[in-house]
Order: structure tokens, then C-alpha cells, then sequence
């Protein structure tokens, strides 16, 4: 083969495996025919979760769609999530939150303030007029055995058919994920506030 001749042989090689990989996701895509509501779970110790979610939001809000958050535990009322995406018409925000269990360290204190928070989100759930919502934190009140676990589930999965949901926070129970349509996983490999930085407008708030 010629020195010559060796660029335009890759470029054939690489045109045919291309071609190749676009006939497997063309005919994936034209298999995917269903169009329904999904629960959507992000979970794991990175950071990154909610950020995923609001971007969600802001994804939907481009779609013209009816949007409901409930941010469970959290007390701030001063990111920028809320700030921006919770003036938007058409969306409806919650902080339910009385902060982190070390803040409160009052166990009935959280209990009754999750039973507020979950009394604004199943009636979201309820409603077919709200076409995503969004459950940010969600998980810490299934493993603290704050909510009843099954309630929770019921409403998940009994919600109105084309209605999305994405439910946030670490460690999601096993049964949650069971029962999600799509669960991502983010890692915790680097962070910087272990390196003394404080969170960050923009970045963390």
C-alpha cells in the first residue's frame, strides 16, 4: 500500500463502520414507538443531581409544559434555580425543607415538615395538568422512614399516564429504582469543597 493511498483507505474503513453504527441507531430509534409519562430517579454521592434535574426544567419550559418542584429537606430560597426557573410562568415551586438533619436535629420536627412537603407533591402527582415534576431530595425522606414508603411508591406509579417525574437525592431505595423508567447513577471521584473551597453562586446555589 502506498503512502498515498493510506489516508483515503481509513477515511473508506471509517465512512463504512459510521454507516454501519447508523443503521443499528436508525433502527433502534424506529423501534421506539411508546410515548408515556416517565419516572426518572438520579441518584449517587457526586454532585450534580439536582443540577440534572432543573436542567430538565428548563428543557420542558422550552416545550411550553406545566412543571411542579418540590424540594424536600433544603430551606434555602436563594439559589439561583429558584430565582430563575421558579418566576417562569407555568411552573410552581416549593421549598419545603427545614434543612439537613444535623441543622434541625429534631426527628419529629423533620417528620411533620416531610408530610407538608409530600402533601404539596401528591397532589401534584394527581394532576394531570402538570406534565413534569420534579421531587428533588426525595430520597432522604424514604431512608429516613420519614414518609411511608409505599404511599410514596403508589402515588409514583399510579400518577396520571403521560405525566414525567424525576425524583432526586442519594442513596435511593432499591424499591424506587425497581419501579423507575430510567435511573442514573453520578460518582463522587473529586469535589471541591473538601479542598477548603465554599459552595459556589452559579455553581452550587
Amino acid at each position: 500500500m502506498s503512502a498515498e493511498s493510506a489516508p483515503s483507505d481509513r477515511s473508506a474503513r471509517h465512512a463504512a463502520r459510521m454507516a454501519r453504527k447508523k443503521a443499528l441507531i436508525d433502527a433502534a430509534i424506529a423501534s421506539a414507538t411508546d410515548a408515556r409519562g416517565l419516572l426518572l430517579v438520579i441518584t449517587g454521592n457526586g454532585k450534580g443531581k439536582s443540577t440534572a434535574a432543573f436542567g430538565m426544567v428548563a428543557r420542558a419550559l422550552g416545550h411550553g409544559m406545566k412543571i411542579g418542584v418540590v424540594q424536600f429537606i433544603k430551606s434555602r430560597t436563594d439559589t439561583g434555580e429558584e430565582a430563575f426557573l421558579g418566576r417562569q410562568p407555568g411552573v410552581e415551586w416549593h421549598v419545603t425543607g427545614d434543612g439537613f438533619t444535623w441543622d434541625t436535629q429534631n426527628r419529629e420536627q423533620d417528620i411533620a415538615t416531610a408530610r407538608r412537603g409530600w402533601a404539596i407533591a401528591a397532589r401534584m402527582l394527581a394532576d394531570p395538568s402538570y406534565q413534569l415534576v420534579v421531587l428533588d431530595e426525595l430520597t432522604y425522606l424514604l431512608s429516613y422512614g420519614y414518609l411511608d414508603a409505599d404511599t410514596v411508591l403508589d402515588a409514583l406509579a399510579q400518577r396520571p399516564p403521560m405525566q414525567h417525574a424525576v425524583v432526586t437525592g442519594r442513596a435511593a431505595p432499591h424499591t424506587l429504582t425497581e419501579l423507575a423508567d430510567t435511573v442514573s447513577v453520578i460518582a463522587d471521584e473529586k469535589h471541591a469543597f473538601r479542598a477548603g473551597v465554599k459552595a459556589q453562586p452559579g455553581i452550587d446555589l
